[in-house]
C-alpha cells in the first residue's frame, strides 16, 4: 500500500518493513460488521504459519472476547484478502496463499450479526 507524504521532501525511516519483524510478517485480520472491534488486530505471524493456525490458535485470543465468536461457522464465513474474495485453504501456508506482510483479512459471518443485532 503505497503512502504519500505530506511534502515531498520527506525523510523518514520506515519501521514496520518486513526485515524488522524477525522470521515473522504483519497479518491484520477485521471481523465485519462486529463494531466491539474498532480495527483489524495486528498479528505477527510467520508466513509458513497453515490457515488453520492462524484460525485456531492466533484468532481466538482477540476475537474470543466476543460473544458470537464461539458460535461462528467457519465452512459459511465469507473472506477477503486485501480486498477480493478469498477462499481460505486450512492446511496451506498464509504465503502459499497470496497473504503477505501487511496483508488485510476480513471475514463476515453473515448468521451472526453482532451485540444486539448492531451489525445489521
Amino acid at each position: 500500500m503505497p503512502v504519500h507524504a505530506m511534502t515531498p521532501d520527506y525523510k523518514g525511516e520506515v519501521l514496520d518493513r518486513l526485515e524488522n519483524f524477525h522470521g515473522n510478517q504483519v497479518v491484520y485480520v477485521g471481523w465485519d460488521h462486529h463494531l466491539m472491534f474498532c480495527a483489524a488486530f495486528a498479528y505477527p505471524v510467520p508466513p509458513e504459519m497453515p490457515f488453520t493456525a492462524l484460525l485456531n490458535e492466533v484468532m481466538p485470543d482477540a476475537f474470543g472476547m466476543h460473544g458470537e465468536f464461539e458460535k461462528i461457522n467457519w465452512e459459511k464465513a465469507e473472506w477477503l484478502l486485501d480486498g477480493q474474495p478469498f477462499i481460505p485453504q486450512l492446511d496451506v501456508s498464509l504465503a502459499d496463499q497470496g497473504i503477505a506482510h501487511k496483508s488485510l483479512l476480513r471475514f463476515q459471518t453473515p448468521e451472526l450479526t453482532g451485540f444486539k443485532g448492531a451489525g445489521v
